[in-house]
């Protein structure tokens, strides 16, 4: 298997990208400098804000980083069933004390111009949200020089990824937290996703690609096990919420072990698209009448969910988080990664024999 990913970090850990202000510059460099893999989320900024924060992560370390880009969204929603949501949101804009945001505010996420930075700045890892890109784009970054993940939920999706000719392939089970990077948002496969572990034993035997296992992860046994079943390294989203570093809104910090939130599942209540957070008040309320229609949604709740944070108000949030989030340590990021890298070492020993009895 091709150790091109492998080399760029010395442990097998990859701090997932979360958009949103979570996967900052200080948060990526913590982790690269720490021997991992840390990642920039371009999604929802600007391209021009997209470069300043790799100036800025260029600053911060000399060591291998990636960002990643959220794939363009076709337009399949239903303007009525989006209309028919703003209209049940309108409670929550008065309560707030806001206006909804404009659902039709761009589908692209500026793509094409973040895909023309990273191609005339080129970084040494890119990673893709939300789909595929086409064989040429994919072979244009590997000519600068970039190694190119792409985000698979299927087997028939990792085949897809590995016919379009990336570098590896990032497995994600139903576990992760945040959006499922599914190809294509189809309703009827809602509630259909398969755990991680499942699901990275099928792609094994599937595809040749090196596989970065993504979902639920939070211990170096964990690590430990995804690489037994197969994968080069693992992703991990939620573990690095909790640390100092993390852009991540500090009620949102503190709600991963708040015992007054239970469990996760997954929503279109803030987007439109499946994403797995906490439970709260808005996610209940509002989640079964949410429509498939990404990025309207998202669009349409971001000034309810910014005024919420600023408000301090967690019930209004999307507290995006993985199944193991009770499991959140809130170490320095640089220090989660030595953790968790002698926690696989560890884990390592005793599936050799080498353990205790």
């Amino acid at each position: 298997m091709s150790s091109a990913l492998t080399d760029l970090f010395p442990h097998p850990i990859v701090q997932a990208p979360m958009a949103g202000g979570v996967s900052v510059p200080q948060l990526a460099a913590a982790v690269s400098e720490a021997g991992g893999l840390g990642f920039l989320a371009a999604g929802y900024k600007t391209a021009d804000g997209m470069y300043q924060e790799i100036k800025q992560l260029r600053g911060l370390t000399g060591r291998p980083f990636g960002v990643n880009l959220f794939m363009p969204q076709p337009e399949q929603a239903d303007p009525a069933a989006v209309e028919v949501y703003a209209n049940q949101l309108a409670g929550e804009a008065s309560w707030y004390e806001t206006e909804l945001g404009d659902p039709d505010s761009g589908r692209d996420d500026g793509y094409d111009a973040k895909l023309a930075v990273l191609l005339d700045n080129p970084v040494p890892v890119a990673s893709f949200h939300f789909g595929c890109p086409a064989r040429d784009v994919l072979e244009a970054l590997a000519r600068a020089g970039t190694f190119t993940l792409v985000t698979a939920t299927t087997v028939d999706e990792a085949l897809a990824v590995q016919r379009a000719g990336a570098g590896a392939v990032i497995v994600q089970g139903v576990e992760a937290g945040g959006h499922q990077g599914t190809h294509r948002d189809n309703p009827e496969a809602d509630g259909a996703g398969i755990g991680l572990l499942s699901l990275l034993a099928q792609v094994r035997e599937a595809v040749t690609l090196p596989i970065v296992a993504a979902g639920g992860i939070m211990r170096g046994s964990q690590i430990a096990a995804v690489l037994a079943a197969g994968a080069s390294a693992a992703q991990l989203g939620t573990a690095f919420v909790a640390t100092p570093e993390s852009g991540a809104n500090a009620v949102h910090k503190q709600a991963l072990t708040n015992p007054l939130f239970v469990r996760t599942e997954l929503t279109r209540a803030f987007s439109g698209r499946p994403a797995r957070g906490l439970v709260n008040r808005f996610m209940r309320e509002h989640g079964p009448y949410a429509p498939a229609a990404y990025p309207e949604v998202h669009h349409l709740t971001s000034p309810l969910r910014k005024t919420a944070a600023k408000a301090g108000d967690a019930q209004g949030m999307a507290l995006w988080a993985g199944q193991g989030h009770r499991m959140a340590r809130e170490l320095p990021a640089g220090q989660l990664v030595q953790t968790l890298a002698d926690e696989v070492g560890a884990a390592k020993t005793a599936l050799s024999g080498g353990g205790a009895r």
